[in-house]
């Protein structure tokens, strides 16, 4: 049997990027699915590329309908909802994000609602779900190493920081209300990773450079999504039916290197 046979999935941000790939994993391991993204072109592929194993629903993870939205469908189409992974989010530099004395308004609000507050809709959502039917579930959330282990030179950005940070805070605290229901809340904080949102980073050669003694792993190279797989799908399966409350870095070793000169 593979690891999540059965299962119903809600993925939030699962048609690009990080959310993909895993919705890919799921998929090889017997998942159904309903996956949230953008009003974009990937709503379409992803549908066709995944087929009868995925419903695919656009929208905006930051508004609390969405979520709400994806677990009424999760379970309208496939009779029940396991497991919700929130992985939507993104770098608040577009609103102005980056050092604090610089920060205008809009980049707290708007960084505050892309990556924090979306993250809240969609756990409250699932936790409903299950609430409602008197039975338990996995969530995982996606922060990132920034929350651990700050990086100032190339990534000064404190709103987006501190809504990744936030995460790991929010899910610690709902892991310990809502254990005793068998609902367990779990966290991922990715090292720099390559996505449609980190392309600024990932084609910086003075960020590569630095990338190859801060993520020293395999080279020091860039993560590629898939190599969040593994990890995404132990959460969402029963072999994690005894963690909750715990924060995984896969980071290629960035948490725990300086990045300073060889």
């Amino acid at each position: 049997m593979s690891a999540l046979d059965g299962k119903a999935i809600v993925i939030i941000g699962g048609t690009s990027g990080i959310g993909r790939a895993a919705a890919r994993a799921f998929a090889r391991e017997g998942a159904r699915m309903v996956l949230v993204g953008r009003e974009d072109g990937y709503l379409d592929e992803t549908a066709r590329e995944l087929g009868a194993h995925a419903r695919v629903l656009g929208g905006d993870a930051a508004q609390p309908d969405t979520a709400a939205a994806a677990v009424k469908m999760c379970r309208d189409s496939f009779g029940t909802l396991d497991g919700l992974y929130h992985v939507a989010g993104g770098s608040g530099r577009l609103f102005g994000d980056g050092r604090l004395h610089e920060l205008p308004d809009r980049a707290v609000s708007d960084t505050l609602a892309l990556n924090l507050h979306s993250v809240i809709w969609s756990n409250r959502a699932a936790i409903r779900a299950w609430r409602e039917e008197g039975r338990g579930g996995s969530v995982l959330n996606l922060a990132s190493v920034l929350a651990l282990s700050p990086s100032p030179r190339y990534f000064a950005t404190a709103v987006y920081a501190a809504a990744k940070e936030g995460i790991i805070g929010f899910s610690r605290s709902i892991a310990a209300c809502y254990a005793p229901s068998d609902i367990r809340v779990n966290v991922l904080a990715p090292g720099l990773t390559d996505t449609p949102m980190a392309r600024r980073a990932v084609t910086d050669p003075a960020i590569l450079a630095f990338l190859r003694r801060k993520q020293p792993l395999q080279g020091g190279r860039v993560a590629v999504p898939e190599d969040l797989d593994a990890a995404s799908v132990f959460f969402m399966s029963d072999g994690s039916r005894f963690c909750t409350g715990q924060v995984l870095a896969v980071d290629g070793g960035w948490s725990v290197s300086e990045g300073g000169p060889q």
